[in-house]
């Protein structure tokens, strides 16, 4: 039976021919739970987070989320009033060894792209991970990170 992660990956590389994914970034206010009235939303809706970034900066905070359903998840966000945006990202499943995140990078600079953030989700794997990164030249990434 195949994996979430397996699925996830099979579905953005049929549909862009490559490792990327729909990011979706909200910006919500900085409060004790919100990550928990996030994540519960989704879960409503039986929309799964595949990866997830957060971080605070100026009395608010910024989530990024890789989720098995983005339609649903926007018309989530939407109905909450949160602010949010939709990026391609750079999707690649890592081995779970020394040196697999360095090689990466530095095929990545050595192609001039530059990682502006990094995270990483679930592959369904103990030994894998999906990195997720947001990079300035998302065509140069793509050809580099294979």
């Amino acid at each position: 039976m195949p994996t979430l992660a397996s699925t996830f990956r099979r579905i953005h590389e049929e549909k862009w021919g490559m490792p990327r994914a729909k990011q979706l970034t909200l910006w919500v206010p900085d409060q004790p739970g919100m990550l928990g009235e996030i994540a519960s939303a989704l879960g409503e809706k039986k929309t799964n987070i595949v990866a997830v970034m957060g971080a605070t900066e100026g009395g608010r905070g910024a989530v990024r989320v890789v989720v098995d359903k983005p339609a649903t998840a926007r018309k989530v966000f939407a109905s909450k009033g949160w602010q949010t945006s939709e990026e391609e990202v750079l999707a690649v499943t890592l081995g779970d060894s020394p040196g697999t995140l360095g090689r990466l990078a530095t095929k990545l600079g050595r192609a001039g792209v530059n990682i502006q953030y990094i995270y990483a989700g679930s592959a369904g794997s103990a030994r894998k991970l999906n990195a997720y990164m947001g990079v300035s030249d998302l065509k140069a990434a793509l050809k580099a990170a294979r």
